[in-house]
């Protein structure tokens, strides 16, 4: 199998982590991914925001239920939308999306456990007051990353004949 779908394939989401920290090589890698991932018109609406300082991520714990995976990751990068640049919501949101798979793939690539977090969206607006962000930015996730602590969950996945269509909705899906 290739090794790209490999990757895609194992990977999987990852909430609780060792305490060695991520290294500034492979933070970098993690940002490249994102980077490189393609945008309409090629806009590159993202920003990023690393965070590794213990008081600031004790802060962002309590704008979300899942403030244990934030306590306790050695990473976090926060994933912003730049409605400044943007210049079509739903592209540029689906620009977005396609930058958090890099990094999560880059991630698993790099034997890191990371998690997308997207309840914290809730608390947006504090969010943005403790990472002092501009009002042009969106907070569109929060990825958490660190040297995984456990394999995670195998997920379950619905079938093929669930989910694809053959010419028309409603038309079987042959996979022959």
């Amino acid at each position: 199998m290739p090794e790209v779908i490999d990757t895609i394939l194992s990977r999987r989401s990852i909430r609780k982590y060792t305490e060695e920290p991520v290294s500034d090589e492979d933070i970098r890698t993690i940002l490249e991914a994102g980077r490189w991932a393609p945008s309409g018109l090629n806009n590159q609406p993202w920003k990023f925001i690393v965070i590794r300082n213990n008081e600031t991520m004790q802060e962002l714990a309590g704008c979300t239920h899942y403030s244990k995976i934030i306590q306790d990751a050695p990473l976090l990068i926060a994933v912003y939308l730049d409605t400044e640049t943007m210049y079509n919501r739903t592209k540029d949101i689906q620009a977005i999306g396609a930058a958090i798979q890099n990094m999560l793939l880059a991630c698993c690539d790099l034997n890191l456990g990371a998690v997308w977090l997207g309840e914290i969206l809730n608390n947006a607006d504090k969010v943005n007051l403790i990472l002092s962000c501009p009002e042009s930015l969106e907070l569109m996730a929060v990825l958490a990353i660190g040297n995984p602590a456990d394999a995670g969950k195998e997920p379950s996945r619905k079938s093929l004949d669930e989910i694809t269509y053959s010419e028309k909705y409603g038309n079987q899906f042959n996979q022959n």
